[in-house]
């Protein structure tokens, strides 16, 4: 069971967006990362093509899981993820309140 998954709502530990928080857009299990939105902006040169315009677009750029914590449903505030047995279900918790994270 994945700790950080799409539509999770995330803040950032470390890097030059430390602190601000946003939506979970895309994980990318296998090289370890999440896009978030509005985090980690960069600039990119776009060549022009049938569909697109050419200049400098700006897009979100992978993040490294380990730079991410999901927020507390409960204030906003980073927190590590439990994972209970609800009945026959697995859920995730939020170690710091104890509530359990919609996702």
């Amino acid at each position: 069971m994945q700790k950080i998954r799409k539509g999770d709502k995330v803040v950032v530990l470390t890097g030059k967006d430390k602190g601000r928080s946003g939506e979970v857009t895309q994980v990318l299990p296998k090289e370890g990362r999440a896009v978030v939105a509005g985090i980690n902006v960069v600039k990119r040169h776009q060549k022009q093509s049938q569909t697109t315009e050419a200049g400098i677009i700006s897009k979100e750029a992978p993040i490294n899981l380990s730079n991410l914590a999901v927020a507390d449903p409960k204030d906003g505030k980073p927190t590590r993820v439990g994972i209970k047995i609800d009945g026959d279900k697995k859920v995730r918790v939020a170690k710091r309140s104890g509530e359990v994270i919609d996702g």
